[in-house]
């Protein structure tokens, strides 16, 4: 049974975070990122590399303007780690490049080529959950606005409808034989990071009492996301309605539902804005308050997060160490 560390036993909050790879680890420093994967023959490889943070007095760390940059910013560098960590995998594991693929490579050039992969990637990373979490409930939700004519009752039924698909697709890849083995690397680094923030020796010993579940994690944000989303396109489209009441008219039908969804996608930086200042000040505080915040995301990563074996702590530990700031306490959050 996994034995949680006490609250009390966290001594500061740190700001460095990670990403589960394919046999690996990414961690992110104040500084610096560090990828680490193990190999087939069982060595670690660690890629470090300089972090492109802008200026403090950068209008890029404006609030709500930082979380952004932020948020864009981890998806592009999420995709080359993982991509990184999957050119380590076994031969065997990689799948023979299209010939499109080596076409368009041709073509391009092998940096540029990289490039493409990479905003291909994230274009369909971001389609795919605009898609799944936002549009499909705008779609299954216009089915009720005949029997539900309040804007503001048909955007929570949508809210719900949104939670419930998120949840569902959360515990349906938790499932997946191929996602256990990278939920337990998500896992080593919780629990390493928790190890960390408890001010212990960074041993295989000391981070395997440590909770796989952290109250700052990607699985949290990105349910708060979709609890938000549904607050503010629920206010936002009742302000457009009276703003603009000949589309209330209009409700029912296609053009409707179209200006509808367009305008919820315009809100999206908007909602990722204000989810990012949200999670960065429950994680500085401790309290019951920002406790019931971070509550439902503790749950959700029960399923995002499995119990790593030894082998996976010691990348979690490698990952950490490769990305301390060289002055103590400048990862402080």
């Amino acid at each position: 049974m996994e034995k949680k560390q006490p609250v009390c036993c966290e001594k500061f909050k740190t700001s460095i975070g990670g990403q589960a790879l394919i046999e690996g680890i990414m961690m992110r420093g104040p500084e610096k990122d560090a990828i680490v994967v193990r190999q087939a023959d069982g060595t670690l490889n660690v890629d470090i590399r300089p972090r492109k943070i802008p200026p403090k007095k950068s209008i890029l760390n404006w609030p709500f303007i930082r979380g952004v940059r932020t948020f864009f910013d981890s998806q592009v560098t999420g995709v080359k780690a993982l991509m990184h960590s999957a050119d380590l995998s076994p031969e065997e594991s990689q799948e023979p490049q299209s010939k499109f693929d080596q076409w368009l490579e041709k073509k391009l050039g092998n940096e540029k080529f990289q490039q493409f992969v990479i905003g291909f990637a994230v274009f369909l990373g971001l389609a795919m959950s605009i898609g799944l979490f936002i549009l499909l409930p705008v779609v299954v939700a216009g089915f009720f606005d005949r029997w539900i004519p309040n804007q503001l009752l048909l955007n929570l039924v949508e809210g719900v409808l949104r939670i419930c698909i998120f949840v569902g697709y959360m515990v349906l890849v938790s499932r997946m034989k191929e996602m256990k083995r990278v939920f337990a690397y998500h896992g080593a680094e919780h629990k390493t990071i928790r190890c960390y923030e408890a001010g212990l020796p960074l041993t295989v010993e000391n981070v395997r009492q440590m909770t796989r579940l952290h109250p700052r994690c990607g699985t949290s944000f990105l349910l708060v996301v979709v609890i938000i989303s549904t607050l503010v396109f629920a206010m936002a489209s009742s302000l457009l309605l009276t703003a603009i009441p000949a589309l209330a008219s209009m409700q029912g039908t296609f053009l409707y539902r179209l200006i509808m969804v367009a305008f919820k996608l315009l809100l999206l930086p908007v909602v990722v804005a204000i989810t990012y200042e949200i999670n960065r000040w429950t994680g500085r505080h401790d309290n019951w308050f920002t406790r019931a915040i971070a509550a439902p995301g503790m749950w959700m990563q029960k399923f995002t997060t499995n119990e790593p074996d030894d082998s996976m702590m010691e990348v979690g530990i490698e990952a950490v160490k490769a990305v301390l700031p060289e002055k103590e306490g400048e990862d402080a959050w």
